[in-house]
């Protein structure tokens, strides 16, 4: 059983940046081995993909964050992270991790002014 702990969101002015954190946790996985996603959820639309990391450090994006979002792991805090920056109104959503089909909560970004 794995515990993701996704935090960091909030309320942002277009242009604006913020950085997301999920947090690995439970017994007998080893985090650095697997891949890792964010995923987010816009009002009204399903869940689509934003951003992959491999064990590996390989990482690929959804084209609509291209060039201003950045994936990245710290294998050591079992952590990933999601770094956001020209943030526009059409990336608010609900931002999920994901390990191995495993979800956390979620955390909401809106981009507003």
């Amino acid at each position: 059983q794995v515990q993701l702990v996704e935090s960091g969101g909030g309320l942002v002015q277009p242009g604006g940046s913020l950085r997301l954190s999920c947090a690995a946790s439970g017994r007998g996985f080893i985090f650095r081995l697997y891949v890792m996603g964010w995923y987010r959820q816009a009002p009204g639309k399903q869940r689509e993909l934003v951003a992959t990391i491999t064990s590996g450090g390989s990482t690929n994006y959804a084209d609509s964050v291209k060039g201003r979002f950045t994936i990245s792991r710290d294998n050591a805090k079992s952590t990933v992270y999601l770094q956001m920056n020209s943030l526009k109104p059409e990336d608010t959503a609900v931002y999920y991790c994901n390990l191995n089909g495993f979800w956390g909560q979620g955390t909401l970004v809106t981009v507003s002014s």
